[in-house]
Protein backbone atom coordinates (compact mmCIF):
# COMPACT_ATOMS: atom_id res chain seq x y z
CA UNK A 1 0.00 0.00 0.00
CA UNK A 2 1.18 3.61 -0.86
CA UNK A 3 1.35 6.13 1.96
CA UNK A 4 -0.46 8.44 -0.02
CA UNK A 5 -3.52 6.41 0.02
CA UNK A 6 -3.70 7.17 3.90
CA UNK A 7 -5.26 10.50 5.81
CA UNK A 8 -6.05 11.44 8.97
CA UNK A 9 -9.44 12.41 7.17
CA UNK A 10 -12.49 10.39 6.25
CA UNK A 11 -12.08 10.67 2.52
CA UNK A 12 -9.70 10.07 -0.04
CA UNK A 13 -9.76 13.15 -2.64
CA UNK A 14 -10.65 12.09 -6.22
CA UNK A 15 -12.09 8.45 -4.87
CA UNK A 16 -14.91 6.59 -2.96
CA UNK A 17 -15.54 4.29 -0.41
CA UNK A 18 -16.18 1.09 -1.71
CA UNK A 19 -15.71 -1.72 1.14
CA UNK A 20 -15.05 -1.11 4.77
CA UNK A 21 -12.64 -3.29 6.58
CA UNK A 22 -13.03 -2.26 9.66
CA UNK A 23 -10.15 -0.64 12.44
CA UNK A 24 -6.50 -1.41 11.87
CA UNK A 25 -3.73 -0.99 13.98
CA UNK A 26 0.23 -0.88 14.31
CA UNK A 27 0.92 -1.33 18.24
CA UNK A 28 5.44 -1.06 19.37
CA UNK A 29 6.78 -0.88 22.48
CA UNK A 30 9.83 0.53 23.38
CA UNK A 31 12.12 1.18 25.75
CA UNK A 32 15.16 3.93 26.23
CA UNK A 33 18.62 2.13 26.54
CA UNK A 34 20.64 3.43 29.35
CA UNK A 35 22.92 4.92 26.85
CA UNK A 36 20.36 7.06 25.32
CA UNK A 37 18.84 8.29 28.50
CA UNK A 38 22.32 9.53 29.71
CA UNK A 39 23.21 11.21 26.25
CA UNK A 40 19.24 12.27 26.68
CA UNK A 41 20.33 13.49 29.77
CA UNK A 42 23.56 15.53 28.74
CA UNK A 43 21.82 17.16 26.05
CA UNK A 44 18.77 18.83 28.75
CA UNK A 45 21.78 20.62 29.93
CA UNK A 46 22.53 22.69 27.16
CA UNK A 47 18.51 22.88 26.04
CA UNK A 48 16.98 22.65 22.59
CA UNK A 49 15.88 19.47 20.55
CA UNK A 50 17.13 16.37 22.91
CA UNK A 51 17.85 14.32 19.29
CA UNK A 52 18.49 11.27 20.75
CA UNK A 53 14.70 11.11 22.02
CA UNK A 54 13.44 13.33 18.97
CA UNK A 55 15.04 10.30 16.35
CA UNK A 56 13.52 7.28 18.92
CA UNK A 57 10.57 8.91 18.88
CA UNK A 58 10.32 9.10 14.74
CA UNK A 59 11.11 5.53 14.76
CA UNK A 60 8.79 4.10 16.89
CA UNK A 61 5.95 6.21 15.07
CA UNK A 62 7.05 5.15 11.67
CA UNK A 63 7.30 1.38 12.84
CA UNK A 64 3.93 1.72 13.82
CA UNK A 65 2.63 3.12 11.15
CA UNK A 66 3.78 0.01 8.74
CA UNK A 67 2.65 -2.34 10.32
CA UNK A 68 -0.84 -0.39 10.19
CA UNK A 69 -0.14 -0.76 6.89
CA UNK A 70 0.43 -4.18 6.74
CA UNK A 71 -2.64 -4.87 8.75
CA UNK A 72 -4.85 -2.91 5.98
CA UNK A 73 -2.94 -5.25 3.30
CA UNK A 74 -3.64 -8.32 4.34
CA UNK A 75 -7.57 -7.33 4.98
CA UNK A 76 -7.58 -6.47 1.70
CA UNK A 77 -7.75 -2.51 1.60
CA UNK A 78 -6.22 -0.18 -0.52
CA UNK A 79 -6.41 2.66 1.92
CA UNK A 80 -6.55 4.17 5.34
CA UNK A 81 -8.56 6.70 6.65
CA UNK A 82 -9.02 8.58 9.86
CA UNK A 83 -5.57 7.93 11.17
CA UNK A 84 -4.49 8.89 14.81
CA UNK A 85 -1.51 7.91 16.88
CA UNK A 86 -1.42 7.30 20.91
CA UNK A 87 0.79 6.94 22.99
CA UNK A 88 0.98 5.72 27.01
CA UNK A 89 3.76 4.99 29.32
CA UNK A 90 3.32 1.31 29.91
CA UNK A 91 5.88 1.86 32.64
CA UNK A 92 9.01 3.88 33.64
CA UNK A 93 11.15 4.76 30.77
CA UNK A 94 8.87 1.91 28.35
CA UNK A 95 6.26 3.51 26.07
CA UNK A 96 3.83 1.81 23.88
CA UNK A 97 2.88 4.03 20.25
CA UNK A 98 -0.35 2.82 18.86
CA UNK A 99 -1.29 4.09 15.27
CA UNK A 100 -5.02 3.34 13.80
CA UNK A 101 -7.09 4.10 11.12
CA UNK A 102 -10.08 2.30 9.22
CA UNK A 103 -8.97 0.34 6.54
CA UNK A 104 -10.67 1.01 3.09
CA UNK A 105 -11.39 0.04 -0.35
CA UNK A 106 -11.32 3.19 -2.82
CA UNK A 107 -11.71 3.12 -6.01
CA UNK A 108 -11.14 6.37 -8.58
CA UNK A 109 -14.19 8.38 -9.30
CA UNK A 110 -14.87 8.59 -12.49
CA UNK A 111 -15.07 12.06 -14.04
Amino acid sequence: MQASMTTTSFSVEGYRITANHGVVRGITVRSRSIFGTLGASLQTLVGGDITLFSELCEKTRADAFVMMLEHAEERGANAVIGIRYDATEVMSGVSEVLCYGTAVTVARESA
